[in-house]
């Protein structure tokens, strides 16, 4: 996923940057980091939008 972060901390957008190659795995893994909080990047002391790159890893069982 790559996911631009507000200066407070939320996820402003979120792209699916690789597919896992099934629907439903993508599905699920846009769900969960929309559900999450980040520590904004910082700059000077002050927070900042930022771009990241979150890898999602699923196990199957």
């Amino acid at each position: 996923m790559r996911v631009r972060l507000d200066p407070d901390g939320s996820a402003a957008e979120i792209v699916l940057w690789r597919s896992s190659g099934f629907g439903l795995l993508d599905r699920a893994a846009l769900a969960a980091v929309r559900g999450w909080h980040f520590l904004p990047a910082q700059r000077n002391g002050h927070p900042v939008a930022a771009w990241v790159e979150i890898p999602v890893r699923f196990h199957l069982r």
